[in-house]
């Protein structure tokens, strides 16, 4: 009979999220693990799986937490182009805002994960498209609305977006006058004028 674990495996996973965010994959040892979240060797193996299964549930796990999650927050009904606008500034606010500069765990993964490890490049994809998906909808919803101009190709500009947000999140690592981002943030939503 197998013994009931003597901790929660959702919070521990919460644990090792922050860890893996704050100071990455490879400067994560197993020993870090194991003080970190408080329990033995045997019991991490046994939940979790090796090192490379633990970072991937905690990926997952990033990905979930989202609160809303972009896909949610641009899928509001009403006028879509405000929703748009609202986003690219949450994600200027919470780039120039971070003191800690730990940025965006998928940032962060594609950074030091990619190209060499296939199941993180899976996340790290599936998550821009989703993101670059639900931009396209949300500027192709503005733009029957009447609230985007009609020259303006939404496909092309939610692309500009996803690549512009993402490479907020990179400066955001960095220590740097917060205007650089909120005025980068200011001209890209120029751009949807």
């Amino acid at each position: 009979m197998a013994r009931p674990k003597e901790f929660d495996p959702d919070e521990v996973l919460d644990r090792a999220l922050e860890l893996f965010w704050e100071r990455g994959y490879e400067a994560t040892s197993m020993a870090d693990l194991i003080q970190h979240l408080g329990i033995g060797r045997a019991s991490l193996y046994a939940t979790y799986g090796n090192k490379h299964e633990l970072y991937l549930k905690a990926l997952d796990r990033y990905l979930l937490k989202q609160d809303p999650s972009p896909l949610e927050f641009l899928s509001r009904p009403g006028p879509a182009l405000p929703l748009v606008r609202a986003l690219v500034e949450r994600y200027a606010q919470e780039c120039a805002c971070d003191g800690n500069r730990r940025g965006c765990m998928v940032v962060n993964a594609a950074i030091e994960r990619l190209p060499g490890d296939r199941l993180v490049a899976r996340r790290v994809e599936l998550a821009w498209d989703g993101l670059e998906a639900a931009l396209a909808a949300a500027l192709h919803r503005a733009q029957v609305q009447g609230e985007l101009a009609p020259e303006k190709d939404p496909r092309s500009l939610a692309r500009f977006l996803l690549v512009f947000l993402q490479g907020l999140r990179v400066v955001s690592k960095a220590p740097s006058d917060p205007k650089r981002i909120l005025d980068a943030a200011k001209e890209a939503l120029s751009l949807l004028a």
